[in-house]
């Protein structure tokens, strides 16, 4: 995984020192295209894409490890602007090394409306998801090297969905995104869901799902008669409302989620900022496993402190055990502060880091979820630490600490000692 790390980043070395090359005053126009040429390539990559001329290949699908897949390595990208404007196609396959399986998924996309940049979506996937996550509909793509996190899951479940979604910009601010889908469902691991005595093992569902992201100290211009935003403002606001129906196309439950996430910062002198995330999320009624929430931990089950050794998440709790609580109802407040950063020289600038996360929550007939053990977080879970990031090649170390009621007797149990990566492009 590291190689593959580096091996991209010093392609993208190379990108920058040819962007850096210097042309002759005869040749302005020229540069001024190649600029912009450039520009919109670096961007593309940042978003997680290398562009062709009618397909962009996502780079997510290149290269990931898991507990479960082990190596999981495939192809995938969408159709882009130069194909058409009106009609996307969007496809990914991979194959996992360790339980020797393909996943895959296609989807396509027409627009209805330009100007409020309105599509009607389709897709079937066939694939994993992680037993706890929860996402929003409206998140913007949002893409790394590595996902730091994945690493270590070994709790999944799969999945094949077939959905329906629309999605439209309401607003300058306030974008929407409504979807309809069906899922068969099985897990990876022993696990018993149990209603009214029944025993599922396979687990069906039709859902809807509607979100909503409301950024209303944001800042936007029509460009093209499109809108796009020219200052990020906070905080930031998103909600989301999802609900299973028993009964339709032999869905097997009624229950309902409710997410909500805010985002504050606050911007200081010399490039220093605050960041406060708060998520708050729901589940009534019959809900599995599979669609429960947990804090997003980031910790291995290993004797010391150094066989724990791995890359730290972004948004995770670094001394949280995987499968160690799951909730029905949870609260998370994760706050970093990020100092002006250190100008030792032109390239070498690190940048220190304080954090602090809390979370709580519980749940409800626990005694439905059979063959599996976790605990509950209705006594808060408290851990604190810092980060000294962009030592090498975007490298950096983390340092975190698990205290309050959920501290464990064993005084390195409660420690997290992790690389952190920071690559903008």
């Amino acid at each position: 995984m590291k190689k593959s790390c580096f091996t991209i980043l010093l392609c993208l070395s190379f990108f920058f020192s040819k962007a850096q090359t210097p042309i002759s005053k005869d040749s302005t126009k020229v540069v001024k295209k190649d600029s912009l040429k450039r520009k919109a390539f670096i961007q593309q990559l940042g978003n997680g894409y290398f562009p062709t001329k009618y397909f962009d290949i996502d780079l997510r699908y290149l290269v990931k490890y898991n507990q479960y897949e082990g190596s999981r390595n495939g192809l995938g990208g969408q159709t882009n602007n130069a194909f058409s404007e009106k009609i996307r196609f969007n496809t990914y396959a991979v194959y996992g090394f360790r339980d020797h399986a393909f996943k895959y998924s296609f989807g396509s996309g027409v627009k209805l409306d330009e100007k409020t940049n309105t599509w009607l979506n389709f897709s079937y996937t066939d694939d994993l998801n992680e037993t706890g996550s929860s996402t929003f509909l409206t998140d913007s793509r949002f893409f790394q090297l590595f996902e730091p996190r994945l690493l270590n899951i070994n709790l999944f479940h799969k999945h094949i969905t077939k959905t329906i979604s629309i999605e439209r910009q309401l607003t300058p601010n306030l974008i929407g995104e409504t979807e309809f889908a069906t899922s068969n469902i099985n897990t990876t691991y022993a696990y018993d869901f149990v209603v009214n005595n029944k025993i599922y093992n396979e687990i069906h569902l039709s859902t809807s799902k509607t979100a909503l992201q409301w950024s209303p100290f944001s800042s936007f211009e029509t460009v093209d008669n499109k809108f796009k935003i020219i200052k990020e403002g906070y905080p930031k606001f998103t909600l989301q409302y999802t609900k299973s129906f028993s009964d339709v196309f032999k869905s097997d439950f009624n229950f309902s989620k409710l997410d909500l996430r805010t985002i504050f910062k606050k911007e200081y002198a010399n490039n220093a900022f605050s960041l406060l995330t708060i998520t708050a999320g729901l589940a009534s009624g019959e809900t599995p496993l599979t669609h429960m929430y947990h804090a997003y931990p980031n910790n291995i089950t290993k004797e010391t402190i150094m066989q724990r050794f791995s890359v730290a998440g972004v948004t995770s709790f670094e001394t949280m055990f995987f499968n160690e609580f799951f909730s029905d109802r949870i609260s998370t407040f994760q706050f970093k502060h990020h100092l002006s950063p250190f100008k030792i020289s032109k390239r070498f600038k690190p940048e220190l880091v304080f954090i602090s996360r809390f979370a709580i929550g519980n749940m409800s007939n626990i005694n439905r979820h059979q063959q599996i053990t976790f605990n509950t977080l209705e006594k808060g879970f408290t851990e604190s630490g810092l980060e000294i990031n962009k030592l090498f090649f975007g490298f950096g170390l983390s340092f975190t600490y698990r205290y309050g009621a959920y501290h464990l007797p064993k005084l390195e149990d409660n420690m997290a000692l992790k690389f952190t990566f920071n690559v903008t492009l």
